[in-house]
């Protein structure tokens, strides 16, 4: 979408700080020993305690308030009876809906100890992210995301998974624009419009360039090659002062 009054803004930073908020407390809890679906339902509590709705759940039929993926699984986990054991690395995303709107975000957690490679993993995902989001402005080429993101993997000696891309999110949880690609894409033409609203999520990886399918489900998405993957992500809506971040908690 793109935000035309002061009450689309006004109702995208309530939901936007709503999923903010569940992420950092999901995150907080995060614990060995608990399984993902306990974890999921501390998203739920709060979703609904602040008056929202799980996306996932109300724009596919997700089978969880919030998407878990836990080491070898990259992308939409499906919370249950998996037990989260120390040292894993532990995918979580929020979206939710309020009052019509909707927000995006997520992070990736180590569960201690983990090797140092993997705390690097983990705080090089977020430069990564904000590698990208500085590159969020009104009048701005949406390929400078993905070819800023792409330098800073390159230079780092990391891998993109180049199958999950960023996307629009406002009215719906995936909408205009699709397909925002965080790495490289020499055929991307499109500039990026005053007021316009997307996430910017890219997937920093040691060894993986895929997100496949698995045989368990119709859900989850698993890195290809196998390698540790994390994501984080923000919803931003695009100035001509630069990105307003919409998924901070407070």
């Amino acid at each position: 979408m793109t935000i035309s009054n002061e009450n689309d803004l006004i109702c995208l930073k309530e939901v936007g700080r709503i999923v903010a908020n569940a992420l950092e407390a999901m995150g907080k809890a995060l614990e060995p020993g608990m399984t993902t679906s306990e974890l999921d339902q501390i998203g739920r509590r709060l979703l609904e305690t602040a008056g929202a709705r799980s996306a996932p759940e109300l724009a596919y039929a997700f089978p969880g308030a919030t998407c878990i993926s836990v080491n070898e699984e990259i992308a939409h986990g499906i919370p249950g009876a998996r037990r989260i054991e120390r040292g894993d690395l532990v995918n979580i995303d929020v979206s939710a809906e309020k009052s019509g709107f909707f927000a995006d975000t997520g992070a990736s957690f180590a569960v201690p100890p983990v090797p140092r490679s993997i705390e690097r993993l983990c705080r090089d995902g977020r430069r990564a992210m904000w590698t990208g989001l500085r590159q969020v402005g009104a009048g701005k080429p949406i390929a400078g995301i993905g070819q800023a993101i792409g330098a800073f993997a390159r230079k780092n000696g990391y891998t993109l998974v180049k199958n999950l891309a960023s996307h629009g999110v406002g009215l719906s949880l995936h909408e205009e624009p699709t397909e925002i690609a965080t790495w490289p894409d020499a055929s991307e033409r499109r500039i990026i419009s005053d007021g316009l609203v997307f996430t910017v999520e890219p997937f920093l990886s040691f060894g993986a360039e895929w997100a496949e399918d698995g045989d368990d489900d119709p859900w989850t998405l698993y890195s290809s090659p196998e390698a540790p993957t994390v994501q984080y992500e923000h919803t931003v809506i695009a100035t001509r002062n630069g990105p307003l971040v919409l998924t901070l908690p407070g």
